[in-house]
């Protein structure tokens, strides 16, 4: 995921006169406006620690703030209880993630499901990628262990390269799941040509911290980075449904 451009350490101190506002919101709000004017702010709550705040992101990232507005930082927040360490931050994200993925219709899709899915994964996805490949032929058994797996567009290079192009020819095509698995046999399709969710699927991706394919995200919203063998991925998929 791309650094925050307003990010140049762990620790921003700011002039005191951001600090005037008695309202944590506000002065959150004024801070981050100066910092970047465009930051896509969801929300901003108290944080399960006393005195910090946290501000939610549009795709589930979290920074957290002091009520004064005067002290940002980025990282995780732990809570050790019973003697195990939860990463709150990773809970709070995987919610925000959750959110804007079960937004995107499953009509701008390619899912493969079995008869009685269990549980889904979304996958952004490469038609160039090695590794989505792999994971490719390993549905017919995701699909066998009860694992739906519902396929998103994330070109890595971006519009116009040979990725993207394959992209488009998936989501044009008359039959995608028969478009899909020609492309991953590395098999050349037709040029698409039709209106289509690939960009607006990359920038999601981006949004949700996708820097690589695959990328999965589990039903919870939970984004698992890379490869992942078909036990393996079924196991965690659902346990997190």
């Amino acid at each position: 995921m791309p650094a925050f451009r307003y990010l140049v350490g762990a620790v921003f101190s700011l002039a005191a006169a951001v600090s005037q506002a008695a309202d944590p919101d506000q002065a959150i709000r004024a801070t981050l406006s100066k910092l970047q004017p465009d930051l896509p702010i969801e929300a901003i709550a108290e944080s399960p620690m006393t005195g910090l705040f946290q501000v939610h992101l549009t795709g589930g990232r979290l920074i957290y703030a002091s009520g004064d507005g005067q002290y940002l930082l980025q990282g995780n927040l732990y809570q050790f209880k019973d003697g195990n360490a939860v990463n709150l931050t990773e809970k709070a994200a995987s919610k925000g993630i959750a959110k804007l993925i079960d937004a995107i219709p499953q009509s701008e899709m390619v899912v493969f499901a079995p008869k009685q899915p269990k549980t889904y994964i979304t996958v952004f996805t490469d038609t160039d990628c090695g590794y989505c490949q792999k994971l490719h032929s390993e549905v017919p058994e995701l699909n066998r262990l009860g694992v739906e797996v519902r396929y998103v567009a994330f070109p890595r290079q971006g519009e116009g390269s040979h990725g993207y192009n394959g992209l488009v020819s998936v989501w044009c095509a008359k039959d995608r799941q028969q478009a899909m698995n020609k492309a991953k046999s590395r098999e050349e399709l037709p040029p698409g040509k039709c209106d289509n969710p690939v960009m607006k699927q990359y920038e999601i991706g981006q949004m949700v911290g996708v820097n690589g394919t695959p990328a999965i995200v589990l039903a919870n919203g939970q984004l698992i980075p890379g490869y992942q063998p078909a036990p393996q991925l079924a196991k965690i998929a659902l346990e997190a449904k």
